[in-house]
């Protein structure tokens, strides 16, 4: 099995750069450092120079291609940005990272990004390297870096969608991860992200934060943000808008999923002790994959920590996550329709970003050798119609068919404290990246 120790020097060189949301001189510094090594160390040729981005206010993208003279070439996507983090909790700073023994997990690299998503660029990127310098690369390399991923990825959407696209056509696009409980998704989930927003007005509600013994006769914004929450997303269906059945082909692919899937134990992956749907394991898993959900990530008032006044204005940060086969613009178009009532005057939803979810085939390219790459190492793949999570797999669309999310190897709380990768699981996930490459 391929050892872990060059990709973990890597992980190393990248983790102290503060790549997060807001902070743009930190993600520029590492995206033109990521585009650097790529000269140096693979002899890339550069599609799209970093520093002809710096002028831009999103964080630069990353796209080289790697010629080897084959007549196909494949697409490896990753990502460079991460989530925030400040020291509390964990065991060593999240923005320098080191090595920690686990009782239940051996020894694991413990730093903000570990698994989401620096730890499998950093491996990677190892692979491509060390592949290009045996001779092994049979297909020529297009590898393509954002640092938005995490909010929304619109500058790469908007570079893929030019006409023609700068990303020629290419067998499949892989977007490696660490994904032990090999699962192999054939589509994801679109995403809309904004706000609802409630400001005093003409409604009622006061223009500026105004003493709280007026509750009574002067309205709430706060209030009335609850007030349209609930009339757009009861809280009861805890989020559901919509829920589509699912079509034969996937409901025959969650039907074999569902034989093997253990609902306890993802239970307890994802930190929950009750799901919040009855059913058996298909219907669970239907009812995850076939729903439109709204999801809230803020709701907060104005001014801030305003405990005596009755605020000026509220909002809640939120996200629209459609299924492949739901028209998130019509939802949103009907979220809209049933905000134009006397009893919401007042209320407005900002939507920043939106894209479609997107869905492709079992027989596309990549997707038998993503299965096989889990085989050579005794992993039985899971296959999912699509992911329930969201990534702007559409985009790639005129690349290739098929936009995968794949890799085996273990790490954990992503976007908590303490995230980590086991150093077994980043050689494991460096082999099934190994051997997907040398099936083409």
């Amino acid at each position: 099995m391929t050892h872990p120790t060059a990709a973990l020097d890597l992980l190393r060189q990248i983790t102290p750069f503060a790549s997060v949301a807001g902070n743009l001189p930190q993600q520029q510094a590492l995206a033109q450092w990521l585009e650097d090594w790529l000269v140096q160390e693979v002899d890339a040729q550069v599609c799209y120079p970093v520093k002809e981005q710096l002028a831009e206010t999103a964080p630069p993208l990353v796209h080289v291609r790697i010629e080897t003279g084959a007549s196909d070439t494949l697409v490896l996507y990753n990502m460079y940005d991460v989530m925030p983090a400040n020291h509390d909790g964990w065991q060593v700073d999240p923005f320098v990272g080191g090595i920690v023994h686990w009782p239940d997990k051996g020894n694991v690299f413990v730093s903000r990004g570990a698994e989401n998503n620096k730890g499998p660029l950093a491996g990677m990127l190892q692979v491509v390297k060390d592949l290009y310098h045996a001779g092994h690369l049979h297909t020529n390399i297009e590898i393509l870096l954002e640092g938005e991923e995490e909010t929304g990825s619109g500058h790469l959407r908007r570079y893929l969608a030019q006409n023609p696209c700068p990303i020629a056509p290419a067998r499949a696009v892989l977007f490696p991860s660490l994904c032990e409980y090999a699962r192999i998704y054939l589509g994801f989930t679109g995403m809309s992200s904004g706000r609802l927003c409630v400001k005093g007005g003409s409604w009622g509600g006061p223009t500026a934060a105004i003493h709280a013994s007026n509750a009574a006769w002067i309205a709430n914004p706060a209030w009335r943000l609850v007030q349209a929450l609930n009339a757009l997303a009861p809280a009861q269906a805890n989020g559901v808008l919509q829920t589509q059945s699912l079509d034969e082909e996937a409901s025959q692919l969650l039907g074999e999923l569902a034989q093997t899937f253990n609902l306890g134990e993802e239970l307890r992956f994802r930190r929950s002790e009750k799901l919040a749907v009855e059913g058996d394991t298909f219907d669970c898993l239907a009812w995850l994959l076939g729903s439109a959900v709204l999801t809230l990530s803020e709701i907060k008032s104005s001014p801030h920590q305003g405990r005596g006044v009755i605020p000026y204005q509220a909002s809640a940060e939120l996200a629209l996550r459609t299924p492949p086969g739901i028209d998130s613009q019509a939802l949103l178009a009907r979220l809209r329709s049933e905000l134009q009532t006397p009893a919401l005057e007042g209320v407005d939803l900002d939507i920043d970003d939106s894209y479609p979810g997107h869905r492709f085939s079992l027989e596309d390219a990549g997707v038998l050798e993503l299965m096989t790459s889990y085989h050579q190492q005794q992993a039985r793949p899971q296959i999912w119609p699509w992911a329930p999570g969201c990534a702007p797999a559409y985009a790639f669309a005129p690349v290739a068919p098929a936009f995968l999310i794949g890799g085996l190897g273990e790490g954990g709380n992503a976007h908590g404290v303490n995230e980590f990768v086991t150093l077994r699981g980043l050689a494991r996930y460096q082999q099934s990246l190994r051997d997907w490459l040398l099936a083409f």
